[in-house]
């Protein structure tokens, strides 16, 4: 099994620091942060379990426009 890193630090290292700060000091961008994770946890969680996750990376990806969006701002 292909072991794909959805969190943002591998998605986009070139903007660590920025994620860095936004995490400390933006409650929105935090708040989205977590939630993301969770997301990716969940997907994970279900693709180890063989379940259909289509709805849930869906929801991620839409998580992580809204964080990109903000990242590049």
């Amino acid at each position: 099994m292909n072991i794909e890193h959805h969190d943002l630090a591998h998605e986009f290292p070139e903007h660590r620091e920025k994620i860095h700060s936004l995490k400390m000091g933006s409650t929105h961008f935090s708040k989205l942060f977590e939630v993301y994770h969770t997301a990716t946890k969940e997907v994970k969680h279900l693709e180890g379990e063989g379940m259909s996750v289509t709805a849930q990376k869906k929801t991620r990806a839409l998580l992580k426009d809204q964080l990109c969006a903000i990242i590049i701002a």
